[in-house]
């Protein structure tokens, strides 16, 4: 039952890869990552997500490899994902006018996450940038706003040329894969000679992995577990996964293991529960708005953002949770008496909790955690309440 529903919401997010004419015009095939054959010979069941062909599981369940990724480790193929390096002297001033988070405070090898935001306050896309000891930003975001991204990022290059500035952008086409879970650090630290116990959440190191030279390995992720993203040259990218998997920790996992885990960690799906409508204190993002630029209110919708931090605002973010039939994106939230007061962004059935998990937004007043809601689901209302995030506890590596 439960592997049924997840399954079904799956299908609402990924589509099944299908390619060639319709409507008499060509539809152009996805992208294929470095992997793709790597994943068709594992027996990945591949779909499009993004304009690329990825994974959504392979011969093991969804629900397998999301508790496998809880109690061990897992591996995604994350090559979609957008990385660009940002070079130059006023490379700081540059992304510090594009992001809300203070960038200038990075030490070297540390990273944030952060969102690029427009004039009106909403958020363009969220991405992580890393401070590099090579003397350049190393910048991770979604690959589903890549072109946009790109040319926002283009777009405020040319500003900065025009007014004579040094800065340079280069599109880094490495492979990216992410190990997540518990058993990461022993997994890794098999194949590296840094030493993992020093890299913190969020903390990046360029280093050689099983013997591949130039791989950016930044420990962080996207399932509220451990872990670490690589990057890799995508010629040696196979190399690498097939050393990964010779660990018995490490399984494969695919793109429903991962949007199900990043749900239980309280993890926003671009598109889904924040988009550029959507500004940082309604997403319950302030934390990602840098003190020192709140007040200097100098980065792109400031004039919009930072009065409503302590102002009000329509709707906020907030954690759901329900049992009977699970709720999906927009589905409607009700107050007690009837009335929609929200509305469901995304929404699975935990198989952590045996519940189900759900974020939405709500008018303000009915966000405090413990606020008894009623879920409207196939026509029927069902018993929900709001709830702290992350679902799951995140489990970052951090040394105190």
């Amino acid at each position: 039952m439960l592997r049924a529903a997840v399954c079904a919401g799956v299908r609402g997010v990924f589509r099944v890869q299908r390619r060639g004419y319709s409507g008499g015009q060509q539809v152009d095939a996805p992208r294929q990552t470095a992997l793709y054959d790597f994943h068709r010979h594992h027996g990945g069941k591949m779909v499009e997500f993004a304009g690329w062909s990825l994974p959504v599981q392979y011969k093991d369940s969804h629900i397998v490899s999301h508790l496998h990724t809880r109690q061990h480790c897992s591996l995604f193929d994350v090559s979609h994902m957008l990385q660009t390096r940002v070079h130059g002297k006023e490379r700081i001033p540059f992304m510090e006018s594009l992001v809300v988070g203070d960038i200038a405070e990075l030490k070297e090898n540390q990273g944030t996450l952060t969102l690029y935001t427009n004039e009106s306050g909403g958020i363009i896309d969220d991405l992580i940038v890393n401070n590099t000891s090579e003397g350049h930003l190393y910048v991770v975001s979604n690959a589903g706003c890549a072109e946009k991204d790109s040319a926002h990022m283009k777009n405020r290059l040319l500003e900065f040329r025009a007014a004579g500035r040094d800065v340079d952008l280069e599109n880094v086409d490495f492979a990216l894969l992410a190990l997540q879970g518990p058993s990461t650090a022993q997994v890794l630290q098999a194949g590296l000679t840094d030493d993992l116990s020093k890299l913190t959440f969020m903390k990046g190191v360029t280093t050689g992995v099983f013997g591949i030279p130039g791989c950016r390995v930044t420990r962080c992720g996207y399932t509220g577990e451990d872990g670490v993203e690589i990057s890799v040259p995508g010629d040696r990218a196979v190399e690498l996964a097939e050393k990964l998997l010779q660990s018995p920790e490490v399984k494969l996992a695919g793109l429903a293991a991962r949007d199900s885990l990043r749900l239980e960690a309280g993890l926003c799906l671009y598109g889904n529960d924040i988009d550029d409508t959507t500004t940082p204190v309604e997403a319950s993002l302030v934390w990602t708005l840098g003190k020192r630029r709140r007040a200097a209110m100098d980065f792109p919708g400031a004039s919009v953002i930072v009065p409503q931090i302590k102002g009000k605002v329509n709707r906020k973010r907030v954690g759901l949770t329900s049992t009977g039939p699970p709720v999906r994106q927009h589905t409607s939230i009700l107050n007690a008496e009837g009335r929609v007061i929200g509305e469901v962004t995304s929404g699975c059935p935990s198989p952590s909790l045996k519940l189900n998990v759900a974020m939405g937004y709500v008018e303000p007043e009915y966000a405090k955690a413990g606020t008894a809601l009623r879920l409207e689901v196939r026509k029927k209302l069902v018993d929900g309440v709001t709830s702290k995030m992350p679902f799951v506890p995140t489990k970052y590596y951090n040394v105190k």
